[in-house]
């Protein structure tokens, strides 16, 4: 196949931005070692960032977003690979300057590749995608920090979310209380289902924010969105527990006091799903196979064809999604 329909972005007039469908030459992508037909993708904020002309993702356009991609090798330079072999590109640069997995091909640098595990089909890899992989590091992140099941519960913030969905549904999975953080009164039935013990409604989450600490209440937590929000969870840890921080839909800012850490011994964890090693996205990958497993991925699931996503895309930024958008890209 020479030419491959693709998700195009461009600027148009005013200042605005574009998503159409577009039929795209082999020869227009960019350089690297393996040609993947892709088979699935999903729908992240970042993709959606990228859709709307935000150049703190994507400088120029006309562009392919999608940053996360699962498919099968048409060609590759490198014996690492061969053609047949099915795999998954998340992060790196993939859907944000380099032409991304809102497309029938990709071409990119071997060393963003890591070939499927035997335990998820592609379909399976690219419901769990960049949400799935920094949901993993995050769990993963607090237990290197001491986390273990216990009485206290975890809170996750923006739990409706592509990431906050599936942390709800692998910390219940692995035994831990889970309490979900949400602005969408109307999902509790959703989160109960993926293994909530607790719905928080996000409001209880904004009070507070003058003070320097408030009552402990949580045995750790997964925040997905940033903001005040991050930092009041921060103030309501329990002595000696763990936030892993992996998102900022509420904001890039908070204002912060010392005291939790000081007087609490609180930790705040930073986690990236993009550039980190090769070695440690194929370690959670594995993880994601294997013991960490979920079963109930389809109870997240909404799966939507290339021709349907400039309207998903519409939907996550008014903050209309729930669970994981899979990408049918064939």
């Amino acid at each position: 196949m020479s030419s491959f329909k693709a998700l195009q972005v461009s600027e148009v007039a005013d200042g605005r931005f574009e998503s159409r469908l577009v039929e795209r030459g082999i020869d227009e992508l960019p350089a690297g070692e393996v040609l993947i037909r892709v088979r699935y993708s999903s729908l992240n904020f970042k993709d959606a960032l990228s859709a709307s002309g935000n150049r703190g993702v994507t400088r120029s356009y006309p562009h392919t977003p999608g940053i996360d991609a699962a498919g099968v090798v048409a060609s590759s330079s490198v014996g690492e690979f061969a053609e047949g072999d099915e795999v998954i590109v998340t992060g790196y640069d993939l859907g944000m300057n380099t032409s991304g997995g809102f497309a029938q091909y990709i071409r990119v640098p071997a060393a963003w590749v890591i070939k499927r595990p035997q335990g998820l089909s592609l379909r399976d890899a690219m419901v769990l995608g960049t949400a799935g992989l920094t949901a993993a590091l995050c769990v993963d992140k607090l237990e290197q920090a001491g986390l273990e099941p216990g009485e206290a519960p975890l809170l996750v913030t923006g739990a409706t979310g592509g990431v906050g969905s599936i942390a709800v549904a692998l910390l219940a999975s692995l035994g831990y209380k889970v309490a979900a953080v949400t602005g969408k009164a109307d999902q509790a039935a959703f989160l109960t289902r993926l293994g909530a013990s607790q719905i928080v409604e996000r409001s209880a989450l904004q009070a507070g924010v003058e003070k320097a600490l408030l009552k402990e209440q949580w045995g750790g937590a997964v925040d997905t969105v940033g903001g005040d929000i991050l930092f009041n969870v921060v103030k309501s840890l329990q002595r000696g527990a763990s936030v892993a921080c992996c998102g900022l839909t509420a904001g890039t800012h908070f204002q912060a006091s010392v005291l939790p850490f000081i007087l609490r011994g609180v930790n705040l964890l930073g986690v990236d799903s993009v550039e980190i090693p090769l070695v440690v996205k194929a370690s959670m990958w594995d993880k994601l196979s294997l013991q960490w497993k979920l079963a109930n991925l389809d109870d997240l699931t909404h799966e939507i064809s290339l021709e349907q996503l400039p309207q998903a895309i519409e939907r996550i930024l008014a903050g209309g999604q729930v669970g994981r958008i899979l990408v049918r890209i064939d």
